[in-house]
């Protein structure tokens, strides 16, 4: 026991040695606790030698893991994606997996008799970080984006897909119909047990301690292990039961609350799951090597294959297709998760297993560097793909309409969206007939067009799309998007390139922080917009409504405003 602890023990130390050392250089913490199990390891300095130990703290990790993935599956989410994200999903999850078997075939792994390296291979290259994924896309600001909420989307149904592939994973060795059959009904049978409980049951019990923290945590850790011993005695794995537990959870009221109480304990089990991974990885011999470039070069290119297309023939456009592609070509550490299993039971080959895992190495490092790049590298990409024919939602703009516009709004956001919902309730003709937007988001022009409201598509960083968008006659240039989520420019250069191209216009602009306002000024706008302190001005007044008693009155007068506005951006 007190070995098992101190196991633990130096493996806690070296994940949060080398964690330090990979925030610093800006990347995945998943790849420190891997290199960290690795160096503490039998293949490394061997520290940890028992091989019990390395097995116990990888189950114990994996088990959690799978627990907080579910956990965080919102079931509501997945029922109400778009057609876009359950096509485009559908394209990439099967279509990347039938030819990730089809092509690690042909380079000669195995499939059947009992050996399934290829169709292990091709399901771990078809499936996408979400740890890397979100942990850059929230620093960038862009998960709200539209290729921010589709890649999410394509992230949430792949873990579903991967709940398909666990309930017939243990039966891969006896393919019978009447053997999947029965592995199909014993997974229905513990989801719909752990759906049923922790819809009529749990919620009761938890609404009794929900005063008391620490009855909440070990309440969450119970029923992760009850679903685990569930799936046991059902003949399925502790792992698949553990996540179906986190998915019921995630049904109910509480779900929120849990998952705050949980985190930390995540964070440290994810660690050791990790850790425990790295520790079985041995030195790599050059067919290891060979089979992790190849599995790390389909993954790009399969992303690029079954995400793109899809997204382009629904009509969002060379940069909306191209984006959610770039910010999924890795590989998940669920896909690691998919190889220790399949390597528990005698599925795939120890090396199979090791070239995943430096395949994953590998592809977060250059994954995280080509998504915090993403928007340097759309541009030119986008240029090329024109040259080769493809025709971009620009394509059928006006070349020269009857008349110019007099106000050009560039960008268009949330500020935006709710101006131009102002201008219609209001019924301002004048205003919306002499406006113009200027964005690359297909939903907004689309959805302008609808409006009747004239829309360019186009990227305002760029010089050639300003003098394209006519502000040369313009009368007023407005930019209502905070710089953090201007691509390529701020708001300081556009102003300083619009009074370049139109020195007579109007130009007001967007400030983030105060000292912003004399930067613009400089550059030669006319007036700063500063949301904040518009804000402050309204909150006031909510204040001193809440404090002379009327505050009901202000909301129903709120409500009744919010009933007739329609946004684009709601």
């Amino acid at each position: 026991m007190h070995g098992f602890l101190q196991d633990i023990a130096v493996c806690t130390i070296a994940a949060w040695a080398l964690g330090v050392v990979a925030h610093f250089a800006r990347q995945p913490v998943i790849l420190a606790y891997l290199i960290g199990g690795f160096a503490v390891g039998p293949n490394g300095f061997a520290l940890v030698q028992s091989q019990e130990s390395i097995e116990a703290i990888s189950e114990l990790g994996l088990i959690f893991l799978l627990f907080m993935i579910g956990l965080e599956i919102d079931l509501k989410k997945v029922l109400s994606s778009g057609k876009t994200i359950l096509a485009t999903a559908g394209v990439q999850i099967l279509g990347g997996s039938l030819v990730g078997v089809l092509v690690f075939l042909a380079l000669g792994e195995r499939l059947g008799g009992g050996t399934w390296d290829a169709l292990y291979l091709g399901i771990a290259a078809a499936l996408s970080s979400t740890v890397i994924i979100v942990k850059v896309l929230y620093e960038k600001r862009e998960l709200d984006t539209l290729p921010g909420r589709i890649t999410l989307g394509i992230l949430v149904l792949q873990d579903l897909a991967v709940i398909l592939f666990l309930a017939v994973q243990p039966s891969l060795n006896e393919l019978r119909v009447s053997v999947l059959l029965l592995s199909l009904v014993r997974v229905g049978v513990l989801v719909a047990t752990m759906l049923l409980v922790s819809r009529y049951v749990l919620p009761h019990i938890f609404r009794g301690v929900a005063r008391v923290p620490e009855l909440v945590l070990v309440g969450a850790l119970a029923w992760c292990f009850l679903g685990g011993e569930l799936a046991h005695h059902l003949h399925l794995s502790r792992e698949m039961g553990a996540l179906i537990a986190g998915v019921s959870l995630s049904t109910f009221p509480y779900a929120l609350d849990v998952t705050a109480k949980v985190t930390s304990l995540r964070d440290f089990f994810v660690t050791l799951f990790f850790v425990g991974l790295g520790m079985t990885i041995p030195l790599p011999s050059w067919g290891v090597l060979e089979t992790a470039l190849a599995l790390a070069a389909f993954t790009v290119v399969s992303r690029l294959l079954t995400t793109m297309p899809p997204l382009y023939a629904m009509g969002q456009g060379i940069r909306a297709s191209f984006l959610p592609a770039l910010n999924l070509a890795q590989i998940s550490e669920f896909s690691l998760v998919l190889m220790q299993l399949g390597f528990a039971a005698g599925h795939v080959t120890v090396e199979t297993k090791n070239a995943t895992s430096f395949a994953f190495v590998l592809l977060a490092v250059l994954s995280t560097f080509a998504i915090t790049n993403s928007n340097r590298i759309s541009r030119p990409t986008v240029r090329l793909l024109k040259r080769f024919g493809l025709r971009d939602l620009d394509a059928g703009a006006d070349e020269g309409e009857a008349k110019a516009p007099r106000i050009v709004l560039l960008g268009f956001f949330r500020t935006a969206s709710s101006l131009i919902a102002e201008l219609e309730r209001a019924d301002d003709r004048v205003l919306l007939e002499n406006l113009k937007v200027v964005d690359f988001n297909p939903v907004v022009l689309r959805g302008l067009t609808e409006r009747g409201i004239r829309v360019q598509y186009g990227d305002i960083s760029q010089r050639e799309t300003l003098i394209h968008s006519e502000i040369a006659q313009a009368e007023i240039l407005v930019s209502t998007i905070p710089d953090y989520l201007l691509k390529g420019v701020s708001n300081e250069r556009l102003v300083r390139q619009l009074r370049s191209i139109n020195p007579t216009a109007t130009i007001i602009a967007h400030a983030d922080v105060m000292a912003d306002i004399g930067r613009l000024h400089a550059a030669g706008a006319d007036h700063v917009l500063v949301p904040r302190l518009i804000a402050a001005g309204e909150l006031r007044r909510i204040l001193h409504a809440a404090d002379d008693g009327v505050l009901k009155h202000m909301r129903e007068e709120l409500d009744r405003s919010l009933a007739k506005r329609s946004e684009v951006l709601g």
